[in-house]
């Protein structure tokens, strides 16, 4: 899978109708600004922050293992988040995966997109809600055995685009300016809240994390 040039991911077209933007958050590589589960699992510098070790399996409900909220500025509502991400782990691991993670409420309440090469099982490559309950599959490209084409089967650099409106519950996640989601789904369980990166069981990294919305 390729990156497209900046100008191709101007151009692609969105596919939620996103108000005006009343705040813009740019985290960076700030420690200050974000949140891991595990510190000592985590990197920040040279404009990036870097899941450097797998996380451990949480007690409570299934969900991602390790993960970093932003908690700079405020809960969002309505959001676009764009970055670029990427997996480190080798192509030879089937399951390699990262998670960008949206309406955050809790630690057993929030929203996550699962990229990753693998779409034949139900944990992978989709969208999911985590509601005080194990992590729940709700996008509709899921079709009982095979999902969505996979997210990223390599270890270069992609564009993530994700919009969220708890409004309607839309979601969608574009990859690398394709003016055609990769995810959709719609859902109205959760009113919004914070965002985040993280895996299950591997490692990787983020960068130009841009979150554009209004506060929830």
């Amino acid at each position: 899978m390729r990156r497209r040039t900046f100008t191709a991911l101007l151009a692609a077209a969105p596919t939620l109708a996103m108000a005006a933007p009343g705040v813009r958050i740019r985290p960076g590589d700030d420690p200050a600004h974000w949140a891991p589960l595990t510190p000592h699992k985590w990197a920040f510098g040279h404009g990036q922050v870097v899941l450097t070790e797998r996380g451990e399996a949480p007690e409570g409900p299934r969900r991602p293992y390790e993960y970093a909220i932003v908690r700079q500025g405020p809960d969002f509502g309505q959001l676009r988040c764009t970055a670029e991400v990427r997996i480190d782990e080798p192509v030879t691991r089937d399951d390699r995966d990262v998670v960008l993670i949206f309406g955050y409420r809790s630690p057993t309440r929030f929203y996550y997109a699962h990229l990753s090469q693998d779409n034949t099982i139900y944990p992978h490559n989709g969208l999911f809600v985590v509601d005080d309950a194990d992590r729940l599959r709700i996008d509709d490209q899921w079709d009982g055995t095979t999902g969505a084409p996979p997210a990223i089967d390599d270890t270069d650099w992609h564009h993530v685009r994700l919009d969220h409106d708890p409004a309607t519950g839309r979601i969608a996640v574009h990859l690398d300016g394709s003016p055609e989601p990769l995810l959709t789904a719609t859902d109205t369980r959760l009113p919004g809240g914070r965002a985040g990166f993280g895996s299950f069981d591997n490692h990787g990294r983020i960068r130009e994390l841009t979150l554009t919305g209004r506060p929830a």
